[in-house]
């Protein structure tokens, strides 16, 4: 296919824009640039490799310094919903060791979107970075390289097993086993032995196994009855530092603000005895609950034996370092905001993380020391930039987008200049005019002021009526941003919206209370989620909002959303059919009482009578005698976040109400679909149905 280099419009000219105004462009079009999905940096040695979904091929790319001209090293072929995860560069930077496929559901299926006759993989693969085929060296996932280069350790049947990197010379060997799901391997500095992490539901332990004339041993590194995660070995070795989080209350309910809690704590450990000390608390209050940081490690053990860790002390995750063996706290991020993908320099001395610091709906690269200091900005600008991985001749390879700029690879050299690394493969289909949104803030019908962004079409004259369409986000842990968005779920989502208005449609994303970059107290949104969903009173704010906008037809406001959005959706169609004309929801959660059972599988109703009534009242199904608005339902029968269930009664109730209801399912899809081919479908299906119900 001919492509060609398109960067945030600096190929087009003044006069090239006004050529193109009236340019439209298709679903296809609009969803055809590769997306990068990681980026990794070797250790030692200035070279990186990072991996791109290009229309469902998904393949490894690789650069050396000093030119860094990125090339493709693997050529899988097809869009056949196999993922390429988990890259990792052996010491000398000569091979990258990979995971093709995913994990299986709960009946051990591998996830097949694309049906194949054999069924899906799971499986590691090893591939020179100087070209050849990519080899695989057995069935498994989570490789962590020995330190010598000439093996791995990796996960399989619920045991730990090895294989040596030259493939063919020697046959896999299992090296132990243990209860519980096994995760988080690394091998330590002198590679003889393996630190890992045990999940055992109610509880999780810290072990580490290591090598002898038979079989090892394991240690367990003081285990009780909580949650012990994120471990991580000091370089010298001689100690191992986790996470130990409360187990939880007897009384807890699953999808309620989390504010307050037993305080969570680090740990440091001898790996020979197990004898272990908390050399750091949190204090009870704001902050006593545990928040992961977005996109990757939990805890870096830094230079000088200082700990590395998040703490949502003032209401925002942000870092603080504390000395190893204990001692004075100190706060490396101060400031309203959240931190993002985080990374260790490789001299372990500073960290480079993301963060919405000074740009609240953005995301922008800073560097700081892990004794604290100044912080410093590392990309200005309009832009979007994440997931840092910093060489060892001081660039940072990173991921980026911007308003009109889909995601890339990059390269922020030391001297802060940044370039993309593989611009010939954006397509000449890609459309080259598109809208920047505008942030917007909208009134809920309770008063609370919620974020939005606004995607206005070219052109509108004053007051000029046209359509609108809604845009619900999922999780809700997430935020839509005034670009691109990092996952790939919502980078599509976010392409959907300026197709809307490059038809004339007004498009808003609205970040309704319970999702994230607004700190804990908007997260934790009181009576949010299934204790009495109170983040629909944004999405009631977000119809008014449009119904009253001087271009905006107040007959013609269209909703639609996946995933927790979808579930919004159905409550917006389900409560409010004379504000909301049509919708469109993508694997919607419609009961709480059963949607918590797929992350909590021994969650029985009856055992909080009070709190699962309440979830019964804050589900779109109370509300269904009122739904009048036409639906299209979208979902994969493979879905491991959502059950099928709950779209296939959806749609007998909806039919026995003569609500008009039109359905795409995908058989053996997934959640976050693995198909660009599904992708496409449901996008279509999406626009056009919510256009025709437009009056379009």
């Amino acid at each position: 296919m001919l492509r060609f280099a398109l960067l945030s419009g600096i190929l087009l000219s003044s006069a090239a824009v006004a050529e193109i105004r009236d340019e439209r462009f298709s679903i296809a079009d609009i969803l055809s640039s590769p997306f990068p999905t990681e980026i990794v940096a070797a250790q030692g040695t200035p070279a990186l490799a990072f991996v791109l979904n290009d229309e469902g091929e998904r393949n490894i790319w690789y650069a050396s310094g000093p030119d860094f001209e990125a090339r493709q090293i693997t050529a899988f072929r097809g869009d056949d919903g196999i993922a390429v995860s988990g890259l990792e560069f052996t010491p000398d930077g000569e091979h990258i060791v990979f995971v093709r496929g995913g994990a299986a559901n709960a009946a051990g299926e591998l996830p097949n979107p694309a049906s194949l006759p054999m069924g899906g993989e799971l499986a590691i693969y090893v591939v020179a970075t100087a070209g050849g085929e990519a080899a695989k060296l057995d069935d498994g996932a989570e490789p962590a390289i020995h330190p010598s280069g000439d093996r791995i350790a990796y996960t399989k049947q619920g045991a730990v097993w090895s294989v040596a990197l030259d493939e063919g010379q020697s046959e896999a060997t299992k090296l132990f086993g243990a209860r519980g799901g096994i995760g988080d391997l690394a091998w330590s500095p002198d590679g003889d032995a393996i630190l890992f992490r045990s999940d055992r539901g109610t509880h999780s332990y810290i072990g580490v196994w290591h090598s002898g004339d038979d079989d090892g041993r394991i240690e367990w590194l003081a285990p009780t009855t909580d949650r012990d995660v994120s471990p991580t070995w000091s370089p010298d070795g001689e100690h191992v530092a986790f996470i130990r989080l409360p187990s939880r209350a007897d009384d807890q309910f699953p999808f309620e603000p989390d504010r307050e809690d037993l305080p969570w704590s680090i740990h440091v450990a001898d790996p020979d005895t197990g004898e272990s000390a908390e050399i750091w608390k949190a204090d009870e209050g704001r902050g006593s609950v545990h928040r992961r940081i977005e996109g990757g490690t939990q805890l870096f053990w830094a230079a000088d034996d200082r700990l590395v860790f998040a703490w949502e002390k003032n209401g925002w995750n942000q870092l603080y370092s504390v000395p190893a063996d204990g001692g004075e706290v100190r706060h490396l991020s101060p400031g309203e905001f959240e931190i993002e993908y985080v990374a260790l320099t490789q001299d372990r001395r500073d960290l480079v993380y993301a963060s919405n610091q000074d740009d609240i709906d953005r995301r922008h690269l800073w560097r700081v020391g892990a004794k604290g200091g100044r912080q410093k900005r590392l990309t200005p600008g309009d832009g979007i930039e994440w997931a840092p991985a910093p060489l060892v001749d001081g660039s940072i390879a990173l991921l980026r987008s911007d308003a009109t700029a889909p995601a890339r690879a990059s390269l922020l050299d030391s001297g802060g200049r940044i370039r993309d690394l593989a611009p010939e493969t954006m397509p000449a289909t890609f459309p080259r005019k598109l809208v920047t949104p505008v942030a917007v803030e909208i009134t809920a019908t309770d008063g609370m002021r919620i974020p939005a962004q606004l995607f206005m079409p070219e052109g509108l004259e004053p007051g000029e009526k046209v359509p609108a369409a809604i845009f619900l986000h999922g999780g809700s842990r997430r935020q839509m941003l005034l670009g691109w968005h990092m996952r790939g779920y919502y980078h599509n989502a976010y392409s959907l919206s300026q197709y809307f208005a490059s038809r004339g449609i007004i498009a808003l994303a609205l970040n309704y209370r319970s999702g994230i970059g607004y700190g804990m107290e908007f997260r934790e949104a009181l009576d949010y989620g299934a204790t009495g969903n109170s983040e629909f009173r944004d999405v009631l704010g977000a119809g008014i909002f449009l119904e009253h906008h001087p271009n905006v037809s107040p007959d013609k406001i269209t909703v639609w959303g996946g995933s927790y959005g979808g579930y919004l959706t159905a409550h917006a169609l389900a409560q409010a059919s004379e504000l909301f004309a049509a919708g469109v929801d993508i694997h919607g959660v419609h009961d709480w009482n059963d949607g918590i059972r797929i992350f909590v599988p021994g969650y029985n109703k009856n055992n909080f009578p009070e709190e699962s009534a309440l979830a019964d009242r804050s589900s779109p199904f109370h509300f269904i005698d009122g739904w009048r608005s036409p639906v299209l339902l979208i979902h994969g029968d493979d879905d491991r976040n959502v059950f099928f269930s709950q779209t296939t009664r959806l749609a007998r109730k909806l039919r026995e109400r003569d609500v008009h209801v039109e359905q795409l399912v995908f058989p053996d899809e997934v959640h976050g679909f693995l198909l660009h081919e599904n992708w496409v479908k449901a996008y279509e299906a999406t626009a056009e149905f919510l256009i025709r119900h437009m009056g379009e």
